[in-house]
Formats: C-alpha cells, structure tokens, sequence
C-alpha cells in the first residue's frame, strides 16, 4: 500500500484544495504525483513532502525494559489544480482493496 489518506482541503476563492497523504518514505515527488494523476485522475499541481524518522519506545516491566522503534515514513502535502472545485476527501475514500473486491465479485 504505497498511499494512505490522512486529510484534506477544500478549495477556497483563495488557496486551492489540499491533501496530506502518508506514503513511502523511497516514493519521490515525481512518483507521487504521477501515482495520484494516473490511478485517481486527480489534477495535480505540487507536491511537497516531509520525512519523519521512526519514533523510539521503551516499554519497562518488572524485570526487564523492552526497547522498539516504529517505523519511519513520508508525509505528501499535495495542492491540487484550480480545476478541482469539489469537495477533497469528504464524498470519496481512497482504498484500494474495496476496488479490488468489487471488481472480484463483477467478475
């Protein structure tokens, strides 16, 4: 699962809609915008993107501390064309497994 929706913007008279997407962290900039343009047939206009290093745990019992770390991932703000005047994330939910499961049962 290279994306996963996490927020989004409507369209004002003054900014345009945004979206913040978790994806990847070996996903360019290139990559995500081409994935959200050919897949979603979004119209995308830029892509900006922050990388979050994995947060380190320590869990102590009563014999022994246990440490973990989380993984680390990327963070994708996308600002979406004038074009795009609809309401973003409100109606529509990215999943791709639902798509897969409904064309399963077409078929």
């Amino acid at each position: 699962m290279p994306i996963t929706f996490m927020s989004a913007k409507s369209a004002t008279v003054t900014h345009p809609a945004t979206a913040i997407f978790r994806v990847v962290p070996r996903m360019t900039k290139h990559e995500i915008k081409e994935y959200l343009t050919k897949i979603y047939n979004l119209p995308v206009k830029k892509v900006n993107t922050i990388n979050y290093a994995g947060k380190r745990k320590r869990a102590m019992g009563k014999r022994r501390t246990v440490y973990y770390k989380y993984k680390a991932f990327k963070k994708a703000i996308v600002t979406f064309d004038r074009t795009l005047l609809e309401d973003v994330g409100k109606a529509e939910k990215f999943d791709e497994t639902a798509e897969e499961e409904q064309e399963q049962e077409v078929a």
